[in-house]
């Protein structure tokens, strides 16, 4: 029996698991251990490298749509997509490339991904971003005088404006992550043929308007987006933490930066569902990913979830956050039927 249209997410734990394998399966993530399980069947795999917790087998995060997907590559990034939406992924070693003068190995790889990525999109019809994860190894360590998160920051806007797209506003929901040394960036991404709607959390300055002291150049996402399909309505939450305004909060407080991270996801559904125009979305309702700096702070982190978000699906990753004084960083997705809603 065929899935109903639109966008569809299961996080499972088997590759031989039917999920993986269906005919309308756009593209898998791996979390570490990684394992390829879709280079056989032509099924785009992002291998990430960021631990499950507690430790245990391989994850897959399996993206699938309700109808059957084609296969294709650009250059390195390998993707896979049907009439409305299109998952790809490209992986780059930071020794493979050769950085112009001036210029860092992270900033070189990650001006070749987003370069490919912005081609593919052009070349293959899907105009607009919708959800982008980014994976970098060492992501809080500083090189050549600047942390790499801020190097990666400055590559990732240079690319997206040398091919004419938006660094403010009309921008996707995204995430960036810490991965194990050594290990590639990784960048997989959803992109659409159907503009979504893109949502800023009214508790939190605007990512891309951050001011100067977080670097020369501001991250370029949306707290959200919000995709309606002929079938269903698709919410993307970008990675959120104890932000408010543009300051990290209850520093050294892992409970509390929780809570606080609970407090955004809050007011983010309330836009969402004030744009969606009903109440689509609630907490329980969502599939998140939760980042962990320290893996001690797991159980405390999964008490205060459990309080919080209620018998809701969760997915717990070790992964180093953007800013070093972060603990925690939560993204989730909300899928809702127009079958069930009706």
């Amino acid at each position: 029996m065929r899935a109903p249209m639109g966008l569809h997410l299961a996080y499972v734990s088997r590759a031989d698991d039917p999920a993986v394998r269906a005919a309308e399966v756009l593209g898998i993530a791996s979390f570490d251990p990684p394992a390829a399980v879709g280079a056989s069947n032509g099924i785009p795999m992002a291998q990430i490298h960021t631990p499950v917790l507690p430790r245990a087998a391989p994850v897959y995060e399996v993206w699938s749509a309700g109808s059957p997907a084609a296969s294709g590559q650009r250059g390195r990034v390998h993707f896979r997509r049907t009439d409305e939406v299109l998952f790809g992924c490209i992986a780059i070693a930071e020794a493979e490339v050769d950085p112009a003068p001036g210029a860092t190995a992270l900033q070189a790889a990650t001006a070749a991904a987003y370069a490919e990525l912005c081609a593919t999109l052009e070349t293959e019809d899907y105009p607009h971003l919708l959800r982008v994860w980014n994976y970098l190894p060492d992501i809080n360590r500083d090189s050549n005088g600047t942390e790499r998160y801020r190097q990666f920051n400055a590559a990732r806007q240079h690319a997206l404006q040398a091919h004419g797209r938006a660094l403010t506003g009309s921008v996707p929901a995204a995430s960036a992550l810490g991965a194990e040394s050594a290990s590639p960036l990784v960048v997989y991404f959803l992109a659409g043929r159907t503009a979504p709607h893109f949502i800023e959390n009214p508790r939190q300055v605007s990512a891309y308007h951050y001011p100067p002291e977080y670097g020369t150049h501001s991250p370029v996402f949306s707290r959200a987006a919000l995709l309606k399909q002929p079938g269903s309505t698709t919410l993307f939450i970008s990675g959120t933490a104890s932000i408010v305004g543009h300051r990290s909060l209850h520093v050294g407080d892992t409970v509390a930066q929780t809570r606080e991270t609970v407090s955004n996801i809050k007011a983010l559904l309330a836009e969402a569902n004030r744009r969606a125009g009903q109440r689509a979305f609630e907490l329980s309702s969502l599939a998140y990913k939760v980042y962990v700096r320290r893996p001690a702070d797991l159980p405390v982190i999964e008490r205060t979830l459990a309080q919080e978000l209620g018998p809701a699906q969760l997915l717990y990753l070790q992964a180093d956050i953007c800013r070093q004084d972060l603990l925690v960083e939560i993204e989730a997705t909300g899928i809702q039927s127009l079958a069930k809603a009706a």
